[in-house]
């Protein structure tokens, strides 16, 4: 019996685990990827200062850092130490630093 709920508690912390690394995974679309890419070419910003932020998917950024739109795109973009950076808007988290 112990053995059974062992293997039945491992089972479950694995698959707790795979679920939050799926839920931060997110793929941004070829096509969406394009057209943010050529429109942050195209609408430079200045770059800002944000200490205490490790830029890296996953990251989350304060509210105090203005995002900034995409037409038609549900990503926001801002320009962190010269790095350009997709931010999903309702998390605020880092999606892409666009190389």
């Amino acid at each position: 019996m112990k053995m059974h709920l062992t293997t039945a508690a491992a089972a479950l912390l694995l698959l707790a685990g795979a679920g939050a690394v799926a839920a931060q995974d997110v793929v941004i679309e070829p096509e969406q990827e394009t057209v943010i890419k050529e429109y942050v070419h195209k609408q430079p910003l200045a770059s800002v200062k944000v200490p205490g932020v490790e830029l890296s998917v996953g990251s989350a950024l304060p509210d105090t850092v203005e995002l900034h739109e995409v037409p038609n795109v549900k990503y926001r973009y801002v320009v962190i130490d010269n790095q350009t950076v997709i931010v999903d808007p309702g998390t605020r988290k880092i999606v892409e630093v666009v190389q």
